[in-house]
Order: structure tokens, then C-alpha cells, then sequence
């Protein structure tokens, strides 16, 4: 840029022509760096206006741990709030009293949280439930840590592998939210919603 403005000064015209040309550059310039900084952002946002599992049907599991057999399948007719979660995962820890309540106040409404764990280790899984009196259904799917996240075969196939993630599914078995992080359950918004599907 300095050596544009050396040559222009260099230039046999008037000062007005001068200036005007700077300024014609500068415009340019600036507009060029001002279109590629709108372009870079914008191509790095979502696209669309939902994530693609929302509106298409919650994808079927079983999982067996030592205490229980869970699947999707045994909850048709319901609400799921399915949570993927994990003792090590503070946000986990913090979304987890609202989950709680929010299952005590809308189990009559026929809606069920099923917490899907990633824990590797079963005895951190037992001692986290036993130590925050868990009151929803949950399983443990054991996860492997990599670059990416945490790999387990239920939370791959939503997508999850950072953690806490929850999809909520509707009565027919369509995903129709995901909530990523933590979230307080007892919102107005949150109870309402789930009371209406």
C-alpha cells in the first residue's frame, strides 16, 4: 500500500486528481478487506435454519450396563429428554439439579429424562449417581477419549462427542430440539415447550 502512495505522489496531477485517486484506493482497498472479513464469518457460521437432526427421527439404541438394559425404543408414546453427560464434566454437574426437578415436575405429563453416561470407568459412574441421588433414568455407553471428544457408540450416533449435549424427542420419536452445554431445565420456555409436545 505505501508503495501505491509512493507512486501517486510521483504522479504529474494535480492534488485534487491525487486525492482523489488515493481516496479511490482506499475505498477499494478497505471494501476488499471489509467483503473478504464478511465472507470469512459468515462461511464459518451455521448454515440453515436447524441442525440436521432436528426434524427427523431419533436414531434407535440399546444399551446394557451392569444395572439395566435401556432403549429408545421402550419409551414410544413419551417425551425423551435424552442427556449424554459424564461424572468429569462440570457443566455436566451444573445442568444436573434442574434436569432433576424438571423430571419430577413433568413426569406426569409423560415426559422422561434418559441419561445416557460416557464414563469409562463404572465405579466413577456408580459413585456420581449415588452421591447426587440421580432420579432419572440412565445408563452407561463407556466412552474413549480422543482428539475430538469422547467416542461411545450412543452419543456417536447423535453426533455428540463433546459433553453435555440433550435432544429433546417428540412422542412420535423425532428429535425436535438439541441443547448443547449446560442448560437450567426449569426455564418457563424449557417446561412449557416440553409440556406441549
Amino acid at each position: 500500500m505505501s508503495s501505491v502512495l509512493g507512486k501517486i505522489r510521483n504522479l504529474e496531477a494535480t492534488p485534487e486528481i491525487r486525492v482523489r485517486v488515493v481516496y479511490y484506493i482506499y475505498v477499494r482497498f478497505y471494501s476488499f478487506v471489509l467483503l473478504l472479513l464478511l465472507t470469512i464469518t459468515v462461511s464459518a457460521c451455521y448454515h440453515g435454519s436447524k441442525p440436521r437432526a432436528i426434524d427427523r427421527p431419533a436414531p434407535d439404541f440399546k444399551v446394557q450396563d451392569s444395572d439395566r438394559t435401556v432403549s429408545l425404543d421402550q419409551f414410544k408414546g413419551k417425551v425423551v429428554v435424552l442427556n449424554f453427560w459424564a461424572s468429569w464434566c462440570p457443566p455436566c454437574v451444573e445442568e444436573l439439579p434442574s434436569l432433576m426437578q424438571m423430571q419430577t415436575d413433568l413426569q406426569n405429563k409423560g415426559v422422561v429424562v434418559v441419561g445416557v453416561s460416557v464414563d469409562a470407568d463404572a465405579g466413577d459412574y456408580e459413585k456420581f449417581l449415588k452421591d447426587h441421588n440421580v432420579n432419572f433414568v440412565t445408563v452407561r455407553d463407556p466412552g474413549q477419549q480422543n482428539k475430538t471428544g469422547v467416542i461411545a457408540e450412543v452419543s456417536s450416533k447423535y453426533g455428540t462427542y463433546r459433553f453435555p449435549e440433550t435432544y429433546i424427542i417428540d412422542r412420535d420419536g423425532m428429535v425436535r430440539r438439541k441443547l448443547i452445554g449446560a442448560v437450567n431445565f426449569t426455564q418457563p420456555e424449557i417446561m412449557e415447550y416440553l409440556s406441549r409436545l
